[in-house]
């Protein structure tokens, strides 16, 4: 791939409601390029459309007017299967909660993904037990979700995120649920992990502090960026 291309390209991106009989437009013509391993901040207040506009680019729901390039591909027309292969292949995701499945241990939830996409048994828990451990997880391998602190939690799912080396990582206020020093902990860990990996990323955050310390930052106001 042209290291010049974007990993991610957004095209006049529009996006639309009806509540109560009226039209709301959330995405008024957004664009956006996110190059190789990029980390873009997108910051905005709760309800500007940032989480509507990480559902477009992570290919999660219909109904988008515009054009959604991934990995070089053009993804807006494509079909369920099609939609699902990019993800697959490309993306990887973390939310402001972790969404962990309770019944299995953090190595476990970190296998899980790789096994879907065809990862051996053996190979994706020596990837799973390397990621975890370089969060500082290395003693927290067998544990489940409800024995884990919420940084912890979230840190397990940050490992999720990467383990079958996405191309690109959008992630949701993956900090929003902690307390500020462990969300300046797990952030740092997240930019390091991602950065280490060679992925992209796309973070939605209110937070100015902790989007500084990305490689840009984008505003979403009014539907657009600034």
């Amino acid at each position: 791939m042209n290291s010049a291309q974007p990993i991610a390209a957004l095209r006049d991106l529009r996006r639309s409601f009806e509540q109560g009989g009226q039209r709301i437009d959330v995405l008024r013509g957004v664009n956006l390029d996110v190059m190789p391993g990029e980390i873009v901040a997108l910051l905005g207040p709760s309800g500007s459309g940032k989480s509507t506009m990480l559902q477009a680019v992570g290919l999660l729901e219909g109904g988008f007017e515009g054009s959604i390039t991934i990995a070089g591909e053009s993804a807006e027309k494509l079909a369920s299967d099609g939609r699902t292969r990019i993800r697959r292949e490309h993306l990887g995701f973390v939310y402001q909660f972790h969404h962990l499945l309770p019944d299995f241990n953090a190595t476990e939830n970190v296998v899980m993904p790789q096994m879907v996409a065809g990862t051996s048994r053996s190979e994706a828990h020596e990837r799973a037990e390397a990621l975890l451990s370089s969060l500082g997880l290395g003693h927290r391998l067998t544990h489940r979700p409800s024995q884990l602190s919420g940084g912890e939690q979230q840190r397990v799912a940050v490992a999720r995120a990467l383990a079958n080396q996405p191309t690109l990582v959008l992630a949701d206020e993956p900090t929003g649920n902690l307390d500020e020093a462990t969300a300046d902990t797990v952030l740092g860990q997240f930019l390091e992990l991602v950065r280490g990996e060679g992925s992209a990323a796309l973070v939605a955050t209110h937070n100015e502090r902790l989007a500084a310390r990305m490689d840009r930052v984008v505003r979403l106001h009014d539907g657009v960026l600034a």
